[in-house]
């Protein structure tokens, strides 16, 4: 009976030694993301100036007041496309400061060679068209609609705001576009609005 106990001590203490030895494999190397710690932190994965933007689809609301639906490559191919996200349609630096910002400098934008000035938001085409409105953006800022966060997600700047009863929202951002190609972007921490205005991609341009 003590041989027996002994010999299951050593198998024991063996399956120990061979896990101790084993090296920890990175989150990043195994190409998962590494878990969120806490409400707010960011994924390490996000786009970056030079990268393609990736395919997906946008929703908005055409003149005539048709639901319509746009992809990446139709939306930037062949064009100069400034592109600003913000975390909320309606909500105060959205509405006061970020979008009216682009509303005002749009033509001085285009005057600069950008083809389309677009804001898209983690909202229903039905908010971001009645938002749009709301401000006077019809004609100068096309307003796009990423109701299920798939194209967040896919450029790796989720903002988790589930702590506040919003979900998953975006950061903050403003990026210039050159054939769907990343040439400037300005993201922010979460929400904060210090880098994304159109003064500052003006100041890019």
């Amino acid at each position: 009976m003590a041989a027996a106990l002994s010999s299951i001590a050593r198998m024991a203490a063996g399956r120990v030694q061979l896990q101790a030895a084993r090296p920890a494999r990175s989150l990043l190397a195994t190409g998962l993301r590494p878990q969120r710690q806490q409400r707010g932190v960011f994924s390490v994965n996000a786009l970056a100036v030079g990268d393609k933007l990736p395919e997906c689809k946008l929703t908005y609301f055409n003149a005539e007041g048709q639901m319509e639906e746009v992809s990446t490559a139709e939306l930037t191919t062949g064009k100069k496309v400034v592109l600003f996200a913000v975390p909320g349609a309606f909500t105060p630096t959205c509405s006061v400061k970020h979008l009216p910002g682009f509303i005002e400098k749009s033509e001085d934008l285009k005057s600069k060679g950008v083809d389309t000035v677009a804001c898209v938001s983690v909202n229903d085409a039905f908010v971001m068209d009645a938002w749009g409105k709301s401000v006077g953006a019809d004609g100068k800022v096309l307003m796009l609609a990423d109701g299920s966060a798939v194209f967040t997600k896919a450029l790796g700047v989720e903002l988790d705001l589930e702590d506040k009863g919003l979900g998953v929202r975006s950061r903050r951002y403003a990026m210039l576009l050159d054939d769907g190609v990343v040439k400037t972007l300005n993201l922010e921490e979460g929400g904060a609005f210090t880098i994304s205005s159109a003064e500052d991609i003006l100041g890019s341009l």
